[in-house]
């Protein structure tokens, strides 16, 4: 194999990284050469190998380097599509990919139009040649090339010398390039071109990059290295394009052959070059047998080419297959000819004899390995005749390929297992048969009792189908059964695979396997030898899928080696078929080659039984159900040494309790954290000592997310201290099991997280817990507990999800007792349905506590302390100041005090943690990876350049590389430590912003409609949204303290008085909006107070419409808190605008729920005092009444994308930033694109409230600048679907600390699926507002979407219907507890009626009402009316 030799020693001699495709267990064919190099050459890539199952595109991205990244493989569709999805990455890197091919390059063109350069080389000699043009081409440009080579090229390869490859890899260019930097592909998309290119110059531009390193390789090897190459006649009238091999040496009358080499980039321009105008037929032959489109991507490049000739001088163009054969003649040329002559254009040609093909249609099966078939040949023997192996390779010439993949098993499995069901189904239909044979029905009932039994079922199942075939038996299940007749016997299913298919786990068909509960059986060999096990890539880990396997809780798990224990592996087998449900069985088979003899494979299975590299056991989860323990060990070495290592801890503690003066020796080596948690241990044993009573001590232990569990734990504690019992309160995960263990009296108190799960700091105490009874422990004898929990019966509403309700403390409660603990009174529960919520349990449970601890007659006289609010840290914060400047100085811990976490809300920052790894640090026994969002103060949303460009530094420097555009018309940054806090802030101010009032109990950022084309409109309604926002601006100086060091961006330093606010400032956040008719896009009646902007007949503002009352928040399952619209109460001027705004906070100010917060916001307020007596209020303070509210129309809520022109001549464009997230990623380089665009911008920007963004005053002469950058950044594709334009999310998880559910990170993927279910039906282009969040806060605005989902838990949401389209009406919940499979369910006949039977202008919130799918909201209180749907679409 001259071409993959010479192609294997180029690549290893011109990269610094080798990624080599390997195939398992035979060698990959590039092997041998790196093998002979590694030993000769002075020249050491680092050779990396992947398996052929494994993603290649990973361990590219992972591996590659400034210099040259090779990969090389034989061309596999399996690899090829696990490539493709990281070639958007690859594509702008320096990486090299070559290919070899043997008849068909029908895989190897799938990655064309994602890479800059493709390659395709028929010869050896061409192979070795273009491997070198491809190494310089991604060395110099730093761009991913495709090299595409036929792997049986036998002719003497005249090869290039080590020492001249370097040089010529690292040589100057022949010439000079027009523009420096280039990160075009082939297809005519453009990333990251500096100045204006179109697609076509780009081509060329990458046309010129190819013709430079041909230049450097032709004067290196002295050969042509041509893109095209042609030979035949000059003015030809037939002219014969050939991709593939095509050996044409002969010259024909009037015919030109042209054979192509490049294909990315291919230039128009040059095609055109080969057809010349006396051309009147052009054939294009492809080695393309293979192709999912009617016509193919040579076909293609000529027709695109021949556009640009008008149409009188366009010859016939006729695509043809090209037959890898070498036996062509000119004959067979003439008959091709002849026949396109007579044949339509859109009819494929043939050139070559069919017969010369080898038979591709009957597939080989592939070879198991001989050492493999021990594995297969221990299961002929355990199940014999029942045996069903689901992906054999006996099945691939029958069913392709991709028939040993776990993916294809699978879907096998799950029909076959249909079918079986389909089965006792009609065996079911034909027993209840009154007429029926008496042996017919014995034998079916039979049947149907011993269906799961692997003799008596075959047994039966042969009587059956004897007694059906020889009688006139007459009924419709007869031939069904007949049919599913090899259904009769129980088969044991397995799906055998390599451990190829762990480096993947997450996506792969193993994980759908694992989670799919199918009855089927995994046997996984894992080949790599012990001796060999450091050899692998570091950088890309194999999972460990028995581990992963146990951690789903319902599957059999076995870890076998045949050459370890034979008797261990039986069992284990056996285990796994008798096993209801998926089992995973992990095989060990150390081998490097076939010829590897048993003894060697003997010899490494010891060395890595022995050593616990490869441990044998097995688990059983049905133990579990009957209280046996699941998990066994089977390794002897292993066992061994845990025991000696049991017994030395023993020792240990028994030495140091007869001899304490030698403690400190033996815990010297121990970690400081838990010296420290002994010195705090022996500190808290003191104090007991001196306080302790009579009394019996308790122990109050609590779980909590969101503080109400926490707040009732401490309020006990402080009622048992009153009590006189000696009490200590902390979390579960605070509390060691062994230390529990010690405690005679504990009181727990939990409430629920997600979908029944026990709260964060619970979640470690839970699994101690779990464990301690999986292991049958008794620890907990001594124990006296009691527990109450707290829950919501109605948050989880359907009858299958009731047992969630309160689920954490059920399991605790039950947990406790089988550890040997003591029950002192009944388990308590608290339900947020009751009338005082869970009080109304609590109040019954905390008096039989006391009685059960002996202190229920004692009285207590003293007042309880009363419980520390927002309002108190707000009043002791010394307007704002708090600790917080003490708190950035303390180094000890990433996080500020619980207080000072709510005084920073007031100067635009949330403290956060990363939720992805929270677990996991809490396991390292590491605090919360804690962060900060910052959010900036900008009213009206109106940004200038250099404003945008330090936002975008800010991201780096600082955040997480990204910031968001949030629904307030503001920037916010993520994952700000803290020491990056005050630097953030200091360069937020340096632009003249700053994030005071961003967030907290104060007026908050001021928003208004972002109406490009009316300027003047807009010039004055950003004014009053600016004047409105300073206005009500906190006048506190903390924050010029604490951020700025006492130096104020402008004007005289201000006085610590707060006219407006006071020292408890607002009862809650406080919301304004300035809305422009006809356009809402602002939600104006989502908000505590709007303006809605009345323009006169010149077009002149005349003033607002005033609205109070919108509100957005609730809470789940809490009918006391619902969403709001604003009411309109009458209209002011302009500048009567901010003292309106004034007089109705003040009101809210006075008059609102400071006691409550859920119930706090202005909406409430209004609502309880009615809406006549709060505007009376309001005019009271005032001194004069409100004018009647004009007219006005409101049309629709979402932005208007595209280019516009406004009333000045100024242009104005608005972008589609999905949920407002600016970032780059691959193919979408917005973050950079915006940069870019900002550096030139001479106008303004205008963020939406709708998370979009508006560049704004472009003058004339200025357009073709900023289209050439957004064109280039792919910043003007407005592609997207009406419903994706109007979809919007917030942050959610993993920063937000609020959220239940996934928000901005999921909707994406669900409006890609419910895209699909609208372009079915012909609505692609219909606006459809949906909306999600992570929680019921109400940050996207969901309330007023036709269709939301609101978070309840992870991957569960609320689903809402029924919202205005411009925001004028609530929507209502439909569903209360949905997922992703039943949302779609619900949507797609929704929206096919709603295509099918809408009217003229209907749109999709208005019709779910009139189909009788859901209510009208008419108004808040009455947003729980009529919920759940009506009719016969009500859920029941």
């Amino acid at each position: 194999m001259a071409a993959l030799a010479s192609v294997a020693r180029i690549a290893y001699l011109a990269s610094d990284v080798l990624v080599d495709s390997q195939p398992i267990p035979s060698k990959s064919p590039f092997v041998e050469t790196f093998n002979t190099l590694d030993k000769t050459s002075n020249h050491r890539p680092t050779v990396i190998s992947v398996p052929l199952g494994a993603d290649p595109g990973s361990a590219l991205l992972q591996s590659h380097v400034a210099g040259l990244t090779s990969y090389v493989a034989s061309s596999n569709p399996e690899v090829l599509t696990r490539l493709v999805q990281h070639l958007a990455e690859l594509s702008s890197l320096p990486v090299a990919l070559h290919l070899a091919v043997q008849n068909d390059l029908s895989d190897v063109l799938l990655l064309r139009s994602s890479v800059p350069f493709f390659l395709v080389s028929s010869t050896a000699q061409q192979a070795h040649d273009n491997t070198l043009v491809a190494s310089r081409l991604a060395r110099t440009e730093k761009k991913a090339v495709v090299h595409v080579f036929y792997d049986d090229g036998k002719d003497i390869v005249d090869e290039i010398g080590e020492d001249k490859i370097m040089p010529f890899l690292l040589g100057d260019k022949p010439h000079a390039r027009t523009t420096s930097v280039i990160n075009g592909h082939g297809n005519g998309h453009a990333n990251g071109v500096k100045g204006q290119a179109s697609p076509a110059s780009l081509t060329e531009e990458l046309f010129r990059a190819y013709e430079s390193a041909d230049l450097s390789t032709l004067a290196l090897v002295r050969r042509s290295l041509r893109p095209l190459v042609q030979h035949g006649a000059n003015d030809p009238r037939t002219v014969i394009f050939t991709l593939g091999r095509a050996n044409f040496s002969f010259d024909l009358e009037g015919i030109s052959f042209v054979s192509i080499t490049l294909l990315n980039p291919l230039p128009s321009s040059h095609i055109l070059k080969y057809i010349p105008a006396s051309a009147t037929r052009v054939i294009v032959l492809e080695q393309v047998e293979r192709w999912s489109m009617k016509w193919t991507p040579l076909y293609l490049d000529v027709v695109g080419a021949l556009q640009q000739r008008t149409s009188e001088h366009r010859p016939v163009v006729h695509t043809g297959y090209l037959h890898p054969s070498d036996s062509i003649t000119s004959v067979d040329i003439l008959k091709l000819i002849e026949r396109a002559s007579s044949a339509l254009p859109s009819t494929r040609l043939t050139l070559g004899d069919a017969s010369s093909l080898p038979e591709r249609l009957i597939t080989e099966s592939p070879q198991v390995p001989k050492h493999e078939s021990s594995y297969t040949k221990i299961l002929t023997h355990l199940f014999s005749d029942r045996l069903d192996i689901s992906n054999s390779p006996a099945l691939v010439p029958t069913q392709g390929a991709h028939a040993t993949s776990p993916e294809f098993a699978l879907g096998r499995v799950r029909g076959q297992l249909d079918q079986r069901a389909d089965l006792i189904r009609f065996v079911q239909t034909l027993l209840a048969e009154p007429t029926l044979d008496k042996d017919l029905h014995s034998l079916l009932s039979r049947w149907l009792l011993a269906k799961d039994d692997p003799v008596k079922s075959r047994t039966l199942g042969s009587q059956i189908i004897d007694n059906l075939t020889s009688s006139s038996h007459s009924h419709p299940s007869i031939p069904n059964i007949l049919s599913l007749r090899s259904q009769l016997p129980a088969l044991s299913r397995w799906i055998i695979g390599s451990d190829a298919w762990s480096y993947d786990l997450g996506s792969s068909g193993l994980h759908h396997a694992i989670t799919s509960k199918l009855n089927i059986n995994i046997l996984i060999i894992d080949t790599l030898p012990y001796s060999s096990r450091h050899s692998a890539d570091p950088s890309r880990r194999k999972r460990d899928a028995g581990l992963y396997a146990m951690n789903h809780g319902d599957v059999y798990v076995a870890s076998i080696a045949v050459y370890s224990s034979y008797s261990q592996v039986l069992q284990s087998l056996m285990e796994a078929d008798r096993f209801e449900g998926p089992s995973v069985v992990l095989a060990y088979l150390p081998y490097t080659t076939e010829e590897s003899p048993a003894l060697e494979v003997l010899k490494e299975t010891k060395l890595a039984v022995d050593a616990g590299y490869w441990p044998l056991y097995r688990w059983d989860p049905s133990k579990e159900r009957a209280g046996k323990e699941p998990f066994v060990l089977d390794s002897d070495a292993v066992k061994n040494d845990l025991q000696q290592f049991l017994d030395r801890q023993n020792h240990l503690s028994q030495l140091v309790r007869s001899k304490p003066q030698l403690a400190t020796e033996l815990v010297s080596s121990l970690g400081e954290n838990v010296k420290e948690a002994r010195k705090k241990r022996a500190q808290q044993s003191y104090n007991e000592l001196l306080t302790a009573l009579d009394a019996p001590p308790l122990l109050v232990l609590y779980a909590s997310d969101g503080g109400s569990a926490e707040k009732v734990a401490k309020r006990l504690a402080n009622r048992a201290k009153a009590r006189g019992l000696t009490t200590t309160v902390a979390t579960m995960d605070s509390t060691p099991l062994d230390t529990l263990a010690e405690e005679e009296h504990v009181a727990f108190i939990t409430s629920v997280a997600g979908q029944g799960e026990p709260p964060q700091n619970g979640r470690t105490f839970f699994k101690a817990l779990n464990a301690a009874v999986a292991r049958g422990d008794k620890p907990l004898q001594k124990l006296r507990f009691s527990v109450f929990g707290m829950g919501d019966s109605h948050y989880w509403p359907r009858p299958e999800d009731a047992h969630y309700y309160n689920k954490p403390s059920k399991d605790l409660d039950a947990r406790l007792e089988k550890l040997g603990g003591e029950r002192t009174i009944n388990l308590g529960l608290g339900d947020d349905q009751d009338a005082d919520g869970p009080e109304t349990g609590y109040k019954l449970w905390e008096p039989l506590l006391w009685k059960a601890l002996g202190v229920d007659s004692i009285e207590v006289h003293e007042a309880e302390p009363e419980p520390i609010t927002n309002e108190h840290i707000k009043a002791a914060s010394s307007y704002l100041r708090g600790t917080i400047a003490e708190g950035l100085e303390d180094t000890s811990t990433g996080a500020l005090a619980p207080s000072d976490g709510q005084i920073t809300k007031f100067h635009g920052i949330y403290q956060q943690d990363d939720r992805d790894i929270r677990d996991e640090r809490q396991a390292q026994g590491v605090e919360p990876a804690y962060s900060f969002m910052i959010r900036v103060r900008m009213p009206g949303g109106v940004c200038q350049p250099d404003q945008w460009l330090q936002m975008d530094q800010i991201a780096d420097e600082h955040g997480s590389g990204t910031f968001k555009i949030t629904t307030r018309q503001t920037f916010q940054f993520h994952g700000v430590i803290k020491k990056h806090l005050k630097p953030s802030i200091q360069a937020i101010n340096q632009v003249l912003l700053d994030t005071l009032a961003a967030c907290g109990d104060v007026n908050r950022n001021v928003i208004c409609s972002a109406i490009p084309s009316l300027s003047k409109l807009h010039a004055k309604v950003f004014e009053f949204s600016k004047g409105v926002s300073e206005h009500l601006l906190p006048r506190t100086t903390a924050y010029h303290e604490i951020w700025l060091d006492k130096k104020l961006v402008a004007g005289e330093a201000l006085k610590d008085f707060e006219p407006l606010y006071g020292e408890f400032y607002l009862p809650r956040k406080f919301k304004i909006a300035v809305a422009v008719p006809p356009t809402n896009d602002v939600d104006v009646f989502a908000n505590d107070l709007g303006f809605i902007a009345i323009v006169d007949t010149k077009g002149e503002l005349s003033g607002f419409n005033v609205t109070v009352g919108g509100g957005m928040g609730v809470t789940h399952g809490s009918k006391k808190t619902y969403p709001r619209l604003g009411d309109v109460i009458g209209f002011c001027t302009a500048e009567e605008g901010p003292i309106v705004a004034e007089k109705v906070m003040l009101v809210q100010r006075d008059n609102g729920n400071r006691v409550d917060r859920k119930n706090a916001r202005l909406k409430y307020t209004i609502d309880r005092m009615g809406l006549d007596v709060f505007t009376a209020e309001v005019e009271k303070l005032l001194g004069y009444k409100l004018q009647p509210a004009r007219a006005y129309a409101f049309d629709r809520n979402v932005d208007d994308f595209g280019w516009v022109t406004g009333e000045d001549g100024k242009h104005h464009f608005t972008l589609f930033i999905e949920n407002g997230r600016i970032q780059d990623e691959p193919g979408k380089d917005f973050k950079t694109g915006m940069s870019e665009i900002a550096k030139v911008h001479k106008g303004t920007f205008r963020l939406t409230a709708n998370q979009h963004l508006i560049i704004t005053d472009v003058a004339t002469g200025d357009l073709p600048l900023i289209k050439g950058l957004l064109a280039q950044y792919k910043l003007d594709n407005l592609s997207q679907s009406g419903l994706r334009l109007s979809s919007s999310a917030c942050v959610a998880f993993p920063t937000c600390g609020l959220a239940m559910a996934e928000s901005e990170r999921y909707l994406p993927l669900l409006i890609d699926k419910v895209e699909a279910i609208c372009e079915e039906y012909g609505l692609r282009n219909d606006s459809i507002v949906m909306r999600m969040t992570g929680c019921p806060n109400g940050c996207a605005r969901p309330y007023v979407a036709e269709v939301a989902f609101v978070g309840k838990a992870p991957g569960s949401y609320s689903m809402l219907l029924g919202g205005g389209y411009y925001g004028q009406r609530l929507n209502k919940i439909y569903r209360e507890t949905v997922t992703e499979p039943e949302i779609l369910a619900i949507l797609k006949p929704m929206i096919k009626r709603y295509a099918l039977e809408r009217t003229d202008g209907e749109r999709f919130g208005d019709f779910v009402i009139r189909a009788g799918y859901i209510s009208p909201t008419t108004s808040g209180k009455a947003w729980y009316d009529g919920m759940g749907g009506e009719g016969q679409y009500r859920e029941t």
